[in-house]
């Protein structure tokens, strides 16, 4: 499996981001990765599923 782009919305600003995702890391991965529009940090998890499809969900970094 190669990396793949994806997307997700800032829960501050509402900006749509995107991040490269390294299906090499697990199945289920988190990271905290700042908005480059308002640099506020998210707590983003990465769910790889079987069939490849990739669910990123993003919650605001305490």
């Amino acid at each position: 499996m190669m990396w793949t782009e994806e997307t997700y919305q800032c829960d501050h600003c509402g900006t749509e981001n995107s991040i490269l995702v390294d299906p090499s890391g697990g199945p289920d991965q988190q990271l905290v990765e700042d908005c480059p529009v308002c640099c506020r940090p998210h707590q983003l998890r990465i769910l790889i599923e079987r069939d490849g499809e990739v669910i990123v969900r993003s919650e605001r970094a305490s």
